[in-house]
């Protein structure tokens, strides 16, 4: 099977103090692990902070905050209906104008 119809690969990921087994389509397995890592890494920073006065749930819980709110910012960055509804009104304008 190539890439073209869909080759998964089965990894082994750590994921802070999990290992985890996935099967993933190969051409993503690079995001996967970069991925894991962050995961990973922003859960050992709050639990730096946080270990032995949270749970190990509420930890959890903020890094999945964490990563939510980097996702949710990221997006409206990229959110290009703004700039299609702009492109509209002024595609209208113009049309108006030149009839």
């Amino acid at each position: 099977m190539s890439e073209a119809n869909g080759e998964r690969l089965h990894i082994r990921l750590h994921v802070y103090d999990t290992d985890m087994s996935v099967t993933v389509p190969r051409e993503d397995e690079e995001l996967y692990r970069r991925c894991a890592k962050l995961i990973t890494d922003i859960v050992n920073s709050y639990s730096a902070v946080f270990k032995g006065r949270k749970s190990d749930k509420e930890i959890l819980y903020m890094a999945l905050i964490d990563i939510a709110l980097r996702y949710e910012k990221e997006s409206k960055r990229h959110d290009a209906m703004p700039f299609n509804d702009i492109l509209r009104k002024l595609t209208s304008e113009i049309e108006e104008a030149l009839k």
